[in-house]
């Protein structure tokens, strides 16, 4: 057989093949191409070398006709950019966005790291005693000056009393000490006066009695008698007796300054005596007065522990008055505040308020880091150092707030500082 009818029978089994399998037929033509195409495949099996040779125009008449088969689809078709052009604007939009996004809030320093803050008044009482009316209660709502408790003040009006009477007798005092001075200012002077008097009466009374002890001793004993010799010796002896004496009393009275000195020394005292006992009552005044606790600010009772009938002493803590105006402490990083100032416009955000905010301004910064003030500051100068980035205090003012939201402390807060 020739190279040409291999080929042709091959072509007529392949085609008789391609006839069995879209017919499904009969009986009589499946039985004729399975006979034909077995021939075939033998003869062409049988040229394998000449096939061989052959292939080529084989693959090119393939090629060439309509609908080709494998060959023909596998053929290299040039890549679409259409994928890389949409991500490549995606990554532009992106990149659009994020500056934005950055130029609009490169100014806006924040941090979750924050939470309101406030004054606190510790109430004690300055009296103890026991409490006979309690008109607060727990997170009660009160303003300056209401009255919150009442000690039972029974003993401290005793007191009261006790330092009234004293007061009382002090001045009775006082008085009798200041007419004893005016008495004094004219008695002292008198005596030293009627002293004087007195000594020059009895150095005159010396002056007779020498005088006439003089006569009767030198007179010739004839013409006197040995009684009025010694009648004039012992008038002598009496009239020098009394001008000593009266030497004494002169020397006495001449104290008076001293005298009227100690008058007034007197008053002095007595006066300090009625000023100790004024204070002693205006204490117990004060004591009774002590006995009411008032508000001293607005604000809310907290941490209450005295209660109704309970005994309190002087200095213990009743209940603690967190007052209104609040703040807020935020702990920024370090890294945050070089460009922070006080006055600095502030948005702040509450987590018990989802959706409401505040405004306030950057009231103060703190010398100081929460770590160096802590109870163990760091010592970073022993062992092995690590970096750790420190917070700072800042305190923000709010600068209207609303009376109606009540802002406890501790409360969990998200501040957004403007820089200027």
């Amino acid at each position: 057989m020739s190279l040409d009818e291999a080929d042709g029978a091959g072509s007529a089994g392949e085609e008789s093949t391609h006839a069995r399998g879209e017919s499904g037929g009969g009986e009589s033509g499946g039985g004729a191409a399975p006979s034909a195409s077995q021939g075939g495949t033998s003869e062409g099996q049988g040229r394998a070398p000449a096939g061989e040779g052959s292939a080529p125009a084989g693959q090119g008449r393939s090629a060439d006709a309509p609908g080709g088969g494998k060959d023909g689809d596998g053929a290299k078709k040039p890549r679409s950019k259409k994928p890389l052009i949409i991500l490549a604007v995606i990554v532009l939009v992106i990149a659009i966005v994020a500056f934005i996004y950055w130029f609009l809030h490169r100014n806006q320093i924040s941090t979750d790291d924050a939470y309101t803050d406030g004054d606190t008044v510790t109430m004690a009482p300055k009296v103890s005693g026991y409490v006979v009316d309690l008109l607060v209660n727990d997170n009660m709502r009160v303003h300056k000056g209401d009255l919150l408790l009442r000690i039972d003040p029974a003993d401290y009006r005793a007191s009261q009393a006790q330092a009234q009477a004293q007061l009382d007798l002090a001045k009775a005092q006082l008085t009798a000490a200041e007419t004893a001075l005016n008495i004094a200012r004219v008695q002292y002077p008198a005596q030293y006066s009627s002293a004087k008097a007195q000594r020059m009466s009895a150095a005159a009374a010396l002056a007779q009695a020498q005088a006439q002890y003089k006569r009767e001793h030198e007179v010739d004993v004839r013409a006197t008698t040995q009684e009025n010799i010694d009648a004039s010796t012992s008038q002598q002896s009496s009239s020098v007796a009394s001008l000593m004496s009266a030497d004494a009393q002169l020397q006495i009275a001449a104290l008076v300054p001293d005298q009227i000195r100690q008058a007034e020394t007197t008053v002095v005292q007595r006066q300090a005596q009625v000023a100790e006992a004024r204070a002693q009552l205006d204490q117990a005044n004060d004591n009774i007065g002590y006995t009411e606790i008032r508000a001293p600010v607005d604000g809310f009772i907290t941490m209450r522990s005295a209660q109704l009938g309970s005994y309190l002493t002087a200095g213990q803590s009743m209940f603690i008055i967190v007052p209104i105006n609040s703040w807020v402490t935020a702990n920024f990083k370090e890294s945050q505040i070089g460009r922070m100032r006080p006055g600095d416009s502030v948005d702040i955000e509450l987590d018990a308020y989802p959706g409401y905010s505040l405004h306030g301004h950057v009231q103060s910064i703190q010398y100081g880091s929460g770590a160096k003030f802590s109870a163990f500051p760091a010592e970073n100068a022993t062992g092995n150092f690590v970096k750790i980035v420190q917070r700072i205090p800042v305190k923000i003012v709010i600068d209207n707030p609303d009376p109606n939201r009540p802002l406890p402390l501790g409360l969990s807060v998200t501040p957004t500082v403007y820089l200027q």
